[in-house]
This record gives structure tokens, C-alpha cells and sequence, in this order.
């Protein structure tokens, strides 16, 4: 198999699980924070604090080391538009995962401790719920515009 091929298929896999992921996660959190019940809550802000760490960081790390493998291998300049502006898309995208990262612990502390009181969730999680439900919007669209430029290079 050649060097070059594999690492397409690297990226690729990388691109797919940063866009799946992310969208699956974030569609756990929105039916689970639906129910208003702490205890699915916890459980699958757990789940998704776990997937987030295996399969988002990891794709994360993977993505531009593969990106930049490619372009060299390739012989794309570094200062293409079409990469300079995925690189942007992609920096932007960080900028609403750390903090989604972070939220999605608060929310799963959150719950766990309203769960294991018997209480209702409190008034700072439903506000960090918005934070973290807004700021999925602009990332998931930029990672839709990266794969775009991927495809295109235009």
C-alpha cells in the first residue's frame, strides 16, 4: 500500500470522525437534556465526555499532522487559499470545542450532582446548556465548510 494512499485514508477517517462525533454527541446531549431528567443526563454527558476525549482529541491531533504529511507529499503550497482558509476554519473550530469540552463536564457534574440529591438541575446548567448548544452551530458548520475545501480545493 502506498505511503500516499494511506495517508488520504488517514485524513479522511480523521474528517469523518471529527464530523461524526460531533454530531452524534451533539445530538445525545439535546435528547438527554430533553428528558430534564439529571440521572439520563449524567449518565450520557458521561458517555459523551468520554467519546469526546477518545475520538474527538484524537482526530484533532491526527487531522493536521496528516493535512500537512499530504500537502507536502503532494507538493500543495502551505499558502494556498483553499488550505490557508481550512486552517482557519479549523482554529476557529477549537475555539468552540475547548469550551464545549469544558461545558460538557460542568453539565455532567451538574446533573450528577442534582441526580444523586434529588434535586432539580440547577439554573447554571441550563445556562451553560445554551452556551454549549450555541456554540456547536459555528463549528459544525465550519467543519462542513473544511471537508468542502478539502473536496473542492478551489
Amino acid at each position: 500500500m502506498e505511503w500516499l494512499f494511506v495517508l488520504r485514508w488517514l485524513h479522511i477517517i480523521g474528517a469523518a470522525v471529527l464530523f461524526g462525533t460531533g454530531a452524534g454527541i451533539a445530538f445525545f446531549m439535546l435528547m438527554a437534556h430533553r428528558t430534564g431528567e439529571p440521572r439520563i443526563i449524567a449518565h450520557t454527558a458521561g458517555v459523551v465526555v468520554i467519546a469526546d476525549w477518545i475520538f474527538t482529541a484524537t482526530a484533532v491531533i491526527a487531522q493536521p499532522i496528516t493535512g500537512l504529511l499530504l500537502a507536502l507529499e503532494i507538493g500543495w503550497p502551505l499558502s494556498s487559499l483553499w488550505i490557508v482558509l481550512a486552517l482557519g476554519l479549523y482554529g476557529l473550530t477549537g475555539l468552540f470545542w475547548l469550551p464545549v469540552v469544558w461545558i460538557q463536564h460542568q453539565l455532567r457534574d451538574l446533573a450528577r450532582e442534582a441526580a444523586s440529591e434529588g434535586t432539580a438541575l440547577p439554573a447554571r446548567y441550563h445556562r451553560l446548556f445554551r452556551i454549549w448548544f450555541i456554540c456547536g452551530f459555528p463549528a459544525f458548520f465550519a467543519v462542513l465548510a473544511i471537508i468542502w475545501l478539502m473536496i473542492a480545493r478551489p
